[in-house]
């Protein structure tokens, strides 16, 4: 079912959900965030409860007609049907390491798929009071967590750079790095690195602070989609292995990603290719 809204007003939405989420995950964050594991490891806390229940509140008053997949829901077992429609991603506390580790580099996600793609999204970064979005382009602002969406003249533009012969900047998971990674980043013109947690890493490529950022590692399209929106948006590509763009809605697979390779540059997608065949695990 196609949304009620167009693209911009989504974004504008979402990135208003996403102050409202954030602003109670850092409640939590002042406080004992109350972590435990999940039945993969991975951690979760009061934050990721809270600020899922608010997003999700959010949508279904604004959208009811739009399924959503939000990634404690799918925890609990709540997969909705898609069947090819538009449908939303939530991560309400994408780093969640970040935040137990009392980083500030974790962030508020909800992407809008349609037809495979990410076309809306809202990452909001709560610690850092800034907000990357995107609809019919790609923006981003300022804004403390709880606060209301400022006026349009106040959104900066995003836009992606071209990729350097030399001296490029590459973006990595600090908890996930693999050899893998190094091995790529190692056939690039890359002279630093940036360590850093969540999507931000898409958001730091798309406001063309970096170049490429690279995963090997498991990730689930909660994850990405709305930073992937931002990227696209703002000139980048999101591709797989085989150097297609990723696609969404894989529910066969519960929603889990292939590795993939961000680049600000598509050219430097096909220069660069990083191999059919996906890395041993």
């Amino acid at each position: 079912m196609t949304p009620s809204l167009p693209d911009d007003a989504l974004a504008e939405l979402f990135a208003a959900l996403a102050l409202e989420a954030g602003a109670a995950i850092m409640g939590v964050y002042a406080k004992d965030p109350a972590a435990r594991a999940k039945s993969d490891s991975s951690p979760v806390c009061d934050a990721d409860v809270l600020g899922e229940a608010i997003i999700l509140k959010g949508l279904a008053a604004a959208l009811p007609q739009l399924p959503v997949v939000a990634e404690e829901l799918c925890e609990s077992g709540k997969l909705p049907e898609i069947d090819g429609e538009p449908f939303i991603l939530v991560d309400a506390l994408d780093g969640t390491k970040e935040f137990l580790q009392k980083r500030d580099s974790f962030t508020v996600n909800i992407g809008l798929v349609r037809d495979g793609a990410p076309v809306v999204g809202a990452v909001y970064a709560p610690a850092r009071g800034e907000m990357f979005f995107a609809g019919s382009a790609a923006w981003t602002f300022s804004a403390a967590p709880g606060s209301k969406v400022p006026p349009r003249n106040a959104w900066r533009p995003l836009h992606t750079r071209p990729m350097p012969s030399r001296d490029a900047v590459a973006v990595a998971s600090r908890s996930h790095r693999d050899a893998e990674t190094d091995a790529f980043l190692a056939r690039l013109p890359v002279k630093d690195v940036v360590s850093t947690g969540s999507s931000m890493k898409f958001c730091l490529v798309a406001a063309g602070e970096a170049d490429v950022y690279p995963r090997f590692g498991r990730t689930m399209e909660w994850d990405i989609a709305a930073g992937d929106a931002v990227l696209r948006r703002a000139g980048g590509i999101v591709v797989d292995l085989a150097g297609a763009p990723v696609v969404y809605g894989k529910q066969a697979d519960k929603f889990a990603n292939r590795p993939f390779i961000a680049w600000g540059d598509p050219k430097a997608a096909a220069l660069h290719p990083a191999g059919a065949a996906e890395p041993a695990r």
